[in-house]
């Protein structure tokens, strides 16, 4: 039974927290948790499944504050349920190597599901934690025996509603009829800017029904109202929910309520205290937890720990009934790989006819599918050009939850953000694919999924002007150097398709996530990556073919499709007496990562002739040429429309230039005559 005045003391506790910490810190909002505190605390106090003694418990309701400028609430939250967050980290509130950072950080502080802040990122990822959920369960369930059933929660704000990731995605989750999805839209009408009437009047409801949610329209500041909305929201289960909820920003302050003064400044210390006394809160107390509001949150601890024994305990009935699906959903939550699952993987001869590595990784994909039961994901309606089907495993949808194929629709940005939301979910191995200049669609997602370590797994296909006729709008330039620039970011681009296979047991076993950048046009298979050759991608870069005697004049150093015009470079060098090594550079990021011994064993210091092969911008290269050495790429230009070989030929992407621009440099740094 409800005890009003006990919420509002615990209701007030979260709002006051979030107060103190903004005050303090100088920096933050405290506006929001201040308006939307109370429906957050009827969803964490009467129906949030958690386990704050575990808070990586798999069978977990997930919430994810898309809110991210939020986050004192979310750590407010976190501390009073009795997750191992301190009032010391409190108190440390935006502060350095504190883990109550100015925006929640996945893996930062226990209890963060997901890294938000960029608006709309939060309301994508929620949505592919319910696709995982629902995929799972209808993988692993069996009648009986239900190991996998929980919600997915989010509060989002008048802002990631104006996001266009927003409007993707939630097509994208009414279209899935995502029913276990429930979003409290804090309507509080206010931005930065002032009142959301400036620029924002959607009539969000109609969308919203439009889309195929289920739509409830309520006061929150009312917990009786808030309550009853959850509560239908979850028993309506064919259709994702949006609670839209009327809200006052900076509630109880007396000046800034309903104000963008209460958006993303602190309230200043005389408004602080007058707020407080609207409360009836101690003035002169900061950081205060009265003792039974603080008991009372840490039931938490006690209702978290019956759930997970209950779910144990229906993990061990199921484990007897189906030792083996118990056994692979134990190793899928672990995050574990099957033993042995890259026998799996194909090889390829140089005999083989000539594949473009996107259809090389469709050969790939379905190779490795059955090893690896829990691999699903999908296109921006590009399944046959990204080659990303898995054939014969089934469509995911609503009467099909448990197919692993997954078509996203023309939706780049939420696509991407909804594979980070499933990685964030775990228990799956997710992909997304599109054209590579389409990353640009989506590039908030990349750095997020980095920024968070998520083992997303991104497709990029048609990697160069070698793509043809499309011409520029879909000819990526300075994309391979755009994601280069991600931090803890793998980017690999293969050059063949061995390369292509070895490429995929990277993505598949990375702690942080991979994109493969691939051919739309047919390269030849290199003798030199054949019988476990290519597995000097694992390091970034190796040594594909010596130069006579091991003793080179040049070094070739290609990526992708253009390893081959190096290959073929060094045979034209050496009917000319000049000895090159080549060298295939799939990943930069794997190659920075290995010992200086190794990367001087690949490019020597005292061999300064290097030539680079990239049909990019050369912007970078210097790092692995040297100021002494050359690159051959695509700068100050974009591509053109035409046959693919023809435009490669044009932009001086031929063996014979390649020799050309190697000889120059032989002659100069070398002492190389012709």
């Amino acid at each position: 039974m409800a005890d009003p005045k006990l919420d509002e003391l615990c209701v007030n506790t979260i709002r006051t927290l979030a107060i103190d910490a903004v005050q303090k810190a100088n920096s933050g909002h405290a506006g929001a948790p201040m308006g939307a505190g109370l429906m957050t605390y009827v969803l964490w106090d009467r129906f949030l499944k958690h386990n704050p003694a575990d808070p990586h418990w798999f069978d977990r309701d997930r919430f994810v504050l898309s809110a991210g400028h939020a986050s004192m609430l979310l750590y407010a939250l976190l501390h009073l349920t009795g997750y191992p967050l301190t009032m010391d980290d409190l108190q440390r509130f935006r502060q350095w190597k504190s883990p109550t950072a100015g925006h929640p950080e996945h893996g930062l502080a226990p209890g963060i599901e997901t890294t938000t802040g960029p608006l709309g990122q939060g309301f994508a990822n929620g949505i592919g934690m319910a696709l995982a959920e629902r995929f799972l369960a209808a993988t692993f369930n069996r009648p009986g025996h239900t190991v996998v059933d929980h919600y997915t929660y989010a509060l989002v704000s008048d802002g990631d509603l104006m996001e266009g990731i927003s409007h993707e995605a939630a097509s994208f989750a009414g279209h899935q009829k995502l029913g276990k999805l429930v979003y409290l839209y804090d309507s509080n009408s206010i931005s930065i800017d002032g009142s959301t009437d400036l620029a924002f009047t959607d009539d969000t409801g109609a969308r919203f029904e439009a889309y195929g949610w289920h739509v409830q329209r309520i006061d929150g500041m009312d917990y009786a109202q808030v309550d009853a909305a959850i509560r239908a929201a979850r028993d309506e289960r064919d259709r994702p929910s949006l609670i839209i909820a009327r809200t006052h920003i900076g509630y109880g302050s007396p000046h800034k309520q309903d104000t963008e003064k209460a958006h993303s400044d602190p309230l200043g210390e005389e408004e602080v205290r007058l707020t407080k006394r609207a409360y009836g809160w101690p003035e002169d107390k900061s950081f205060y937890v009265p003792d039974e509001a603080r008991n009372h949150f840490r039931e938490a601890i006690g209702r978290g720990a019956r759930w997970q024994r209950e779910w144990e305990e229906r993990v061990a009935a199921y484990e007897r009934a189906y030792p083996q699906e118990a056994a692979a959903l134990r190793r899928a939550i672990a995050g574990r790989l099957p033993d042995g699952w890259d026998a799996a993987l194909p090889g390829f001869t140089a005999r083989d006819k000539p594949v473009a590595t996107r259809a090389a990784s469709g050969q790939v994909l379905n190779a490795i599918a059955d090893a690896l039961p829990t691999l699903i994901g999908g296109s921006a309606d590009l399944t046959g050009s990204n080659n990303t089907e898995l054939k014969g495993k089934g469509t995911q949808q609503p009467e099909t939850p448990a197919g692993r194929n997954i078509h996203f629709g023309v939706r780049e940005h939420g696509m991407f953000a909804a594979v980070n939301g499933m990685a964030a979910h775990g228990g799956v191995i997710p992909y997304g694919g599109t054209f590579l200049v389409f990353s640009d669609y989506a590039r908030p997602t990349l750095r997020l999924a980095a920024l968070s370590k998520f083992r997303s797994i991104f497709v990029f296909t048609h990697d160069s002007v070698g793509l043809g006729e499309d011409g520029p709008t879909h000819q990526p330039i300075e994309h391979l150097m755009a994601i280069r620039a991600i931090p803890e970011f793998t980017l690999i681009r293969p050059a063949d398709a061995n390369e292509t296979a070895m490429a995929w047991k990277v993505a598949v076993e990375n702690r942080q996530p991979t994109a493969l950048a691939l051919t739309r046009q047919a390269v030849p298979n290199l003798a030199a990556t054949e019988d476990g050759g290519a597995r000097g991608l694992l390091r970034g870069a190796y040594v594909l073919v010596e130069a006579p005697d091991g003793r080179p004049d040049v070094i070739l150093i290609g990526t992708g499709s253009e390893v081959t015009l190096c290959v073929e470079a060094q045979a034209l060098l050496a009917d000319q007496g000049v000895r090159a090594r080549v060298v295939s550079m799939p990943s930069w990021d794997l190659f920075e990562a290995q010992d200086q011994a190794y990367r001087d064993e690949v490019l020597p210091p005292d061999i300064r002739s290097r030539l680079s092969v990239e049909a990019g911008v050369t912007l970078g290269w210097r790092r692995w040429v040297g100021d002494d050495g050359d690159s051959i790429g695509i700068d100050g230009r974009f591509g053109a429309s035409a046959p693919g070989k023809t435009v490669l030929e044009q932009l001086g992407f031929t063996s014979q230039h390649v020799a050309e621009r190697a000889m120059a440099l032989a002659e100069r740094l070398s002492g190389v005559r012709r």
